[in-house]
């Protein structure tokens, strides 16, 4: 909760929080943003009756957001929920926005003023036509379809919070929360809420430059600053899942070799997974929780597809489930992450049936190594004899390895030059719109390959 000289509606608004109908342990953190009433004082009053509530101050004003930052930074529940410090929004309408994520159907609820709803005070007209046209502006540049983007009640999961870089000033949060969230692509809902606007009199102080603020705030999201979480992984993987063209350009180079029971390592959140689909059985593999997560709230219902938590060297396969035999093992861009890359190889080996195939795609030419690798976790590059010697090493005889991505090698030694240390959205856009321009590249055949392919059989 946000307070700024809000002295005349605090200990209402707070005893409506503590009254509200919450099936579950709640804590109140307000923030008082160098308050010049007696706000301050009124809160340390309620903190001191009740231990629920936390308080909090800034030694100068900083705006809404900053307020909201440092609660983010303090909170400790599971779910974080915004409340203004004034009688706008009723807290009674806690339950409404809980029942989504306590039924693990969102990951973020918003309550929306303008779906149908049973109370909405009769207020000014052009308030509310610059409210739906900021919201329209979000849904047209991040592809949703919200009904208010403005609204102060944002439920979202805390683990999911704790990682978006909040940066906006004053009201700039709801356009740039809502921003961040979309482009998280969560499961990301709106319930309907009441809504008790106040007057100017009463303190509304919101008006054209919030408005020019929030669009302001929505283009610098979606155009300048895009990195919406400090997840770098999930980051690289959302960006390379919008480079669809190329996803299915790497998979025609091995989709000949997979079979019917296909085990995936380090699937990620799924970006190659939901190509195997059609495959009889898929089993996909990852050693982070959130993303074993994301991948079965996707793909979760199918019979054929079973997501298991668990080392991507699968060390210990009867632990995850991962058991074989299975005819194809699919590791695309795993072992070089690993410390013991030739022991993966032979657990690889041990899971494929007699005849069976391993699949591996892995970052070639160790003399481009650059700042990106080490952001993506890689250990190490490879080239051809190496990673040859290892896989004939763990017993397979190759069937066939090739370079792959010409053209991206040349990118990705331009980028260490120009000292980036982190794949963009961005780029993998320009790269999937040059995708008939790489793949001219590879066909003449023009330098040596970003990435090395190996397709490896078991002996039968």
């Amino acid at each position: 909760m946000p307070v700024y000289n809000e002295a005349r509606t605090l200990r209402t608004i707070v005893a409506r929080v503590l009254s509200s109908p919450v099936p579950m342990d709640m804590e109140v953190i307000c923030v008082d943003d160098c308050s010049r009433d007696n706000s301050w004082q009124i809160l340390q009053q309620l903190s001191a009756a009740d231990s629920r509530i936390r308080v909090i101050r800034h030694q100068q004003n900083s705006g809404k957001a900053a307020a909201i930052r440092t609660a983010i930074a303090e909170m400790r529940g599971d779910i974080g929920l915004i409340q203004d410090a004034d009688l706008e929004y009723d807290p009674a309408d806690y339950p409404k926005l809980l029942v989504p994520l306590l039924a693990d159907r969102a990951d973020a609820v918003f309550g929306s003023r303008f779906a149908f709803n049973p109370q909405r005070k009769v207020l000014h007209y052009w308030h509310q036509q610059a409210n739906k046209f900021l919201t329209w502006v979000t849904n047209i540049l991040l592809d949703i379809n919200l009904t208010d983007m403005e609204t102060c009640y944002k439920a979202v999961r805390a683990d999911i919070l704790r990682q978006i870089p909040l940066q906006a000033q004053r009201f700039g949060l709801e356009p740039e929360l809502s921003a961040r969230l979309a482009q998280w692509q969560i499961r990301l809902y709106e319930v309907p809420i009441s809504y008790h606007g106040r007057s100017v009199a009463e303190g509304k102080n919101i008006g054209i430059k919030d408005a020019i603020e929030a669009l302001w705030v929505l283009f610098q999201c979606r155009y300048i600053h895009q990195r919406f979480t400090t997840h770098s992984d999930y980051y690289i993987l959302q960006s390379i899942r919008k480079a669809r063209r190329l996803k299915r350009w790497t998979n025609s180079r091995f989709q000949h070799a997979i079979g019917r029971r296909v085990l995936e390592v380090g699937c990620g959140i799924g970006n190659f997974t939901e190509l195997l689909l059609p495959c009889p059985e898929i089993v996909a593999v990852d050693n982070d929780p959130f993303f074993v997560e994301r991948l079965n709230l996707r793909f979760g219902h199918l019979e054929n597809l079973r997501v298991l938590h668990g080392n991507q060297a699968l060390a210990a396969p009867a632990t995850t489930g991962a058991t074989g035999p299975f005819d194809t093992v699919l590791a695309l861009n795993v072992i070089q992450r690993l410390a013991d890359d030739t022991t993966a190889l032979k657990n690889y080996f041990s899971l494929l049936a007699p005849g069976g195939t391993l699949i591996l795609m892995v970052p070639a030419q160790p003399g481009i190594k650059n700042h990106i690798d080490e952001s993506l976790g890689h250990q190490r590059r490879y080239d051809a004899g190496d990673l040859r010697q290892k896989l004939l090493a763990a017993g397979f005889t190759i069937r066939n390895m090739q370079d792959f991505n010409r053209m991206g090698s040349w990118g990705w030694w331009i980028s260490g030059a120009c000292g980036m240390r982190h794949l963009s959205q961005r780029q993998m856009r320009l790269f999937d719109a040059l995708l008939p321009l790489a793949k001219l590249w590879e066909y003449l055949r023009l330098g040596r390959g970003l990435n090395l392919i190996a397709i490896a059989d078991k002996p039968k």
